[in-house]
This record gives structure tokens, sequence and C-alpha cells, in this order.
């Protein structure tokens, strides 16, 4: 055996989002953390998010506010007390933010004094988004990457992925089922490596590359829903896939977002022949939740047989577009469209994955020593649809309460003094690596036509059918063949594309983000839907 094959850290966080590296600078002080990184620390999700982070810092603004708001956007099947507890810490979570170095956007009041520039998105009755320009989660992620990198206690693997979690029970270890470690793929060496800890937090984002069209970036592949459904974990509301109303329409930039503050910032919605439609679907215009944003254009472009929308702001100055919105600007220079002048090309992509890893208020999932923050976790926030702005504060709020609660108990849990060595010694290298990427494109394109913004019950059960020939032939393949990124990614997105059509199936219903023409209207009485492994 090997000695660089086997590690040991006190808590091993999968993922390096703000969720994650959130998590890992407050737990750091007093831990040995070592954090996972798919590729390079700050390429994720995180990074991209152009908005903002939802926090009531407005006297004239209040926390039943943003909660009642949040519960509406829901469409009835948030969890209040999730709902109440983010919102509640909202403020000193994003406090401990500014502490740690980032730059929101001030503004000068008419009396002088410097308060927090707040914008407004779909869903909110406030203004109570605080951001970084156009690129809030740049500005957040790089600074808390700056701090990760410098700090004694947090060692980064980068280009490293998880490939299982391990369960004490199915490793011949006594006593009560926990969470041991995990084998994970150093990508440079090609190998298989072995890493022992305390505890496990699950922090690796969504699962919107399930998709042909998202706005998320290439490593958003489900990897800790499929892990922690392996390995024994229920999963919640995966039929809620929420798909942003404006990404760019453009050959050369297929998933660049349109941030939702346009909107807020009263950019309209229209059709090719220069109308608005949001007045015809409700009475929110441009600021309704994003699910009815993305059904309406959706809708309207298969009436009009046009394959894309327009979002138009050139009626404001130019000077206030360019200053509120550069990095969008400077982007769609580089296309040759003019943000001040004309109109821009959109359609909806999926955007962000609603449903999880069911947790608690701390983050611990239904097997010990295992946590979920971020995206990958469900915690009742979102309902079924997620409101503008939260998911970051959902990161933030969870990165606060985990660490809080495995600081509080890891001195209580005995690390394991060894785990068996991943045995890849029956296998060899695969000469059809072109199997694999057919069998992704096959996923993702019947994934966007089955299971997209409208679904009939004749579509999902075709979608459930092909993804079960889809996982005989991962089966088969992960058996005989050495791991590659391209083979663990793709057998972790069809295994949340399973969860996710199951999920759909059992909703009889339309609600949020899941609208199926069978069951066009919402029941009375509904709640979230609930898969546990067998």
């Amino acid at each position: 055996m090997k000695d660089s094959t086997q590690h040991y850290t006190d808590i091993l966080i999968i993922g390096s989002g703000v969720a994650g590296l959130s998590a890992a600078l407050r737990l750091a002080p007093f831990h040995q953390v070592t954090i996972l990184s798919k590729s390079t620390l700050n390429d994720g999700a995180s990074y991209y998010a152009q908005g903002g982070i939802a926090a009531v810092f407005d006297n004239t603004d209040s926390i039943e506010s943003h909660v009642e708001d949040t519960l509406i956007a829901g469409a009835g099947i948030c969890e209040k007390h999730a709902v109440e507890f983010i919102a509640s810490n909202a403020k000193n979570c994003v406090k401990w933010l500014i502490d740690q170095g980032v730059l929101f956007d001030t503004e000068v009041t008419d009396t002088g004094e410097t308060q927090y520039h707040l914008t407004r998105e779909g869903g909110h009755s406030h203004r109570r988004i605080l951001h970084h320009a156009d690129a809030t989660g740049k500005e957040v992620e790089t600074t808390l990457v700056n701090l990760a990198s410098i700090h004694p206690n947090i060692h980064v693997k980068e280009r490293y992925n998880a490939v299982d979690l391990i369960r004490s029970d199915k490793v011949g270890i006594e006593g009560e089922a926990r969470i041991v470690g995990a084998y994970v793929w150093n990508r440079r060496k090609e190998q298989v490596e072995t890493i022992r800890a305390k505890v496990v937090v699950l922090a690796t984002g969504g699962a919107a590359k399930v998709y042909q069209y998202t706005t998320n970036p290439d490593i958003s592949s489900g990897d800790g829903i499929a892990m922690a459904w392996r390995i024994g974990c229920s999963v919640a509301n995966l039929e809620f896939n929420q798909f942003h109303p404006t990404c760019l329409f453009h050959p050369q930039a297929r998933n660049f977002l349109l941030t939702e503050a346009l909107r807020g910032e009263g950019a309209y919605l229209k059709r090719p022949d220069g109308s608005r439609f949001m007045p015809d679907y409700d009475e929110r215009f441009e600021l309704a939740p994003r699910d009815i944003v993305a059904r309406a254009i959706d809708h309207e472009m298969k009436r009009l047989g046009v394959d894309c929308m327009y979002l138009d702001i050139s009626h404001k100055p130019a000077d206030f577009i360019q200053s509120h919105f550069p990095t969008i600007y400077e982007k769609l220079m580089t296309l040759g469209l003019d943000l001040t002048k004309e109109p821009i090309p959109i359609v909806p992509a999926a955007h962000y994955t609603c449903g999880g890893v069911r947790v608690n208020q701390v983050g611990m999932t239904d097997i010990n020593n295992l946590y979920a923050i971020g995206e990958v976790s469900y915690t009742g926030l979102h309902g079924a649809n997620r409101m503008a702005s939260n998911s970051l504060l959902e990161c933030l709020v969870y990165g606060w309460s985990a660490s809080e609660h495995i600081a509080a108990k890891i001195s209580q849990i005995d690390s394991v003094s060894m785990l068996p060595e991943w045995d890849d010694s029956r296998v060899h290298n695969s000469d059809e690596q072109v199997v694999i990427q057919h069998n992704w494109h096959e996923l993702r394109l019947f994934m966007w036509d089955y299971m997209g913004i409208v679904r009939t019950s004749k579509r999902l059960e075709r979608a459930l059918r092909r993804i079960h020939l889809l996982q005989q032939e991962i089966h088969d393949y992960y058996a005989n063949f050495r791991i590659s990124n391209n083979l663990l990614e793709l057998r972790n997105l069809v295994q949340v594309a399973e969860l996710m059509v199951c999920c759909a199936l059992k909703r009889k219903e339309s609600r949020g983000l899941h609208y199926t023409l069978d069951y066009p209207e919402s029941l009375d009485h509904s709640g979230p839907t609930i898969l546990y492994p067998k």
C-alpha cells in the first residue's frame, strides 16, 4: 500500500463554493479541515452568481416580510420554521461576510449618510438585496478563497472528485452506522485515494448539468445528492428544478446569465415585435417569481414559433446601466450587443436545484457525521420555487449552523485508524470514451424534452425508461473500466435524473416549478415529495 493514497483530516468538506468555504473558515481556527474541489477552488456556481444576497437591512423592511415573500414564492410548501430560521439569521451571517472583507455596493443618502445599496428582484416586496455590482458571487467567493488559501488549518485538494462516501457498517466497523470518510479520485495522478474524517460535509452544489441548457458551470453534476442517496440518505423535492427566465440566447455564450436585478431596475420582457407580454400573465409583471416568468417566456416562444424573447433596459440612462451592470455590459459588447441601446435575446435555462438531501436545522442528514449545506441540500426554504437571492443566503446560514453543531460534537467522535483501500485491480482502461459522451448527450437532451418547464406523465415515464437503460449501461461500464471524470459525473447525473423523475411522477398536481399538463391545478393540501432509499 502506498502511503500517499490514505489521508486523515478532522473535517472533510466536499465542495468549494460559498457554503463549503464559509463552514471551513468558521471551523478552521480549532480543527484540521480539508476542502475537496473538483476543479480550481473558485470554479463553481457561487462564483458566477450575479444578483446578490437577500437580508433585511432597511428600516422600512422586516424579517416577517422576507418570510412572507419567501413563502409566497415557494407556492405554499416551504417549511415555515426553516424560512423563519434563515431570514432571522440573515443579517448576522451577511455581517460576518462583511467582517471577512466582502465589499457590498453603497450609496449616499440625501442626508449625506452612507448606506448599503439595496436592489429588488422577483418575488421581493422590498429592496433587500445586497450586491457587488452585478458580480456578487465573484466578490464573495474570491474573498473567501483568499482567506482559505492562507489558513494554516485548511488544506485544499484541487482537481479531486469524490467517488463515494464510506459508511462504517459497510466496511466492518462496529457501532452505530456513521460516515467515516470518502473515496476520492485524484485527477492529476489518476488514482483513487482514501480520506478518513470524523465529519464529512457535502457542499457540492446542484445538478443543473442534467439539462441540455443551463446557466451553471460544468461541474454542477449532482455529485453530493447521488453519493448521499447511494449511502442511505433520503432526498426531497427534486421535481422542482428552477429555470432562470433570462439566459442569453447566443451561440458563443450559451450559459451566460442576465441577472434578475436587471428586471428589478426596470428592464422589460418583450416579444420580437417589441410588445411587452408579462402584463398578460401576472399583476407583478416582470417581477413575478421565476417559475411564472419562465413559463410565460416558454409559452410565448411556443405560441409564436420563435427561438427567443427579449430583455430590454435601453430606456434607462446609459451611465446607470453601465455602472449597475458592468460585467454584463462588457460581456455583451464583446458579442456585438449593446445593453444600453437594444433588446437582448434571452431564453430560459436550467439554473437551480430546489430539492436535495434532507437535512435538519444544523445541516445533519439521516446518517451520523454527514452534513449537507447549500444547493445540495433540502432545508425547506425554497418550497416549490426558490426566491431570488435566497440561495447564497442559505449557504451562509447553514455554513454557520452546521459549523456550530460540528464544533460542539466533534470532540466526542472517535477517528478510525485505517480504511480499506479502493480496489481497481480487476479493471482496465477504456478505449471507448465516446460511449460516455453519447450517453451524456442523450441524458441531457431527453431530460430537457421530457422533464423540462412543461411536463406530462407520458413524457416522464418515457424519461424513466431511458434512464433505467442508461443506468444498466453505466453499471456495466463502471464495473469494468477505470474511473474518469466524465464517467463519475455521468454516473451521478443519471442517478439524480432518476430521483428527479420519480419525484415528478409522485406529484399529482402543478405547483411552482413543477407544471404538468395532466394535473394543471394545485391540490388544496400539499407538502414536500420525499424519497427514501430501499
